[in-house]
């Protein structure tokens, strides 16, 4: 099986690094623009959901989700 990573931006997207398969609701795919490579939307903001746009970058008040972890 491939690796797939999961990053999680400071006050940004969720980038996914692998091979991924990304569906909705109904089971339909979405075509992940990046190919191997998709950054979900996290500020719920994006013209582009399920995909970030930077939209989290112009919201005010700022979009804060400063995710670590332990």
């Amino acid at each position: 099986m491939a690796d797939v990573k999961i990053t999680v931006r400071l006050n940004g997207p969720y980038i996914i690094e692998g091979p991924v398969e990304l569906v909705d609701q109904d089971g339909n795919a979405f075509t992940v623009p990046g190919g191997d490579r998709a950054v979900l939307c996290r500020c719920g903001r994006s013209a582009t959901k399920p995909f970030c746009n930077g939209d989290h970058r112009n919201q005010q008040p700022e979009f804060d989700a400063p995710t670590t972890a332990f």
